[in-house]
């Protein structure tokens, strides 16, 4: 591995889909819990890290073992990014004389990411030629079957593309999954939103993994999943 290395769990307070989200219990445990259960059991995780900026959340996190640090007010609204939060975590750390090489960004929507996924990625960062690494998932819409709208008119999304070939015809397609974001620190581009930068590496997970949970039906399924759900 490259060095140190922290996970770094972002929860804000506030949440419109979801009042408490990162609170709001799945599986009989706190949603964020699942993050820093997955976190904890990663070996080669140096620090598990809780950003939040709110106390309740903060309280559940030391509880549930990971260490914390309050937010800034000004990097927990609707319209801040995650990865300004994470950047000045980072800098703080640094600040105390802890300065990690690799960071792993787990999001708490995304709950069914595994060990084995967060190992994958700081794999991949033993490529001292990679910069950034995140979990995909195939997509659930190929971009050949996508449309837009001029007006009332259905047109292709992509221009001269067929919608209606076999869907064993298509290339395959892939998205973000949302479940592990790892990067080497030193490379962190100093603003903007993108997690995933640089000579980035994919590592490919299964839909079951996957789940993003950003209102109250993704919640029901998400409960609804852990009857059959293997684990991890």
């Amino acid at each position: 591995m490259p060095g140190r290395t922290v996970a770094i769990v972002p929860a804000r307070g506030g949440s419109k889909s979801v009042p408490r989200k990162n609170l709001r219990p799945l599986g009989g445990k706190p949603l964020i819990a699942w993050s820093i259960e997955v976190a904890l059991a990663v070996p080669e995780v140096d620090r598990v890290v809780v950003s939040s900026d709110d106390p309740e959340i903060l309280d559940a996190a030391r509880a549930l073992g990971a260490e914390t640090y309050a937010r800034p007010a000004h990097l927990a609204t609707d319209t801040s990014l995650v990865l300004d939060a994470v950047r000045d975590l980072l800098a703080r750390l640094a600040e105390e004389g802890w300065a990690p090489d690799v960071g792993v960004l787990l999001e708490p929507t995304c709950p069914f990411r595994s060990a084995d996924d967060v190992r994958a990625c700081l794999r991949r960062l033993e490529d001292p030629a990679v910069d950034s690494v995140a979990t995909f998932v195939p997509a659930r819409l190929n971009p050949y079957r996508a449309w837009r709208m001029e007006g009332d008119r259905p047109t292709t999304f992509l221009e001269s593309v067929d919608p209606w070939q076999p869907r064993q015809s298509l290339p395959p397609a892939y998205q973000l999954s949302g479940g592990v974001y790892a990067f080497r620190v030193d490379r962190l581009p100093a603003s903007g939103p993108a997690v995933l930068f640089g000579n980035a590496a994919a590592v490919i997970v299964p839909p079951e993994r996957s789940v993003d949970i950003d209102d109250a039906i993704d919640f029901a399924t998400a409960e609804a999943m852990l009857g059959t759900r293997e684990t991890p």
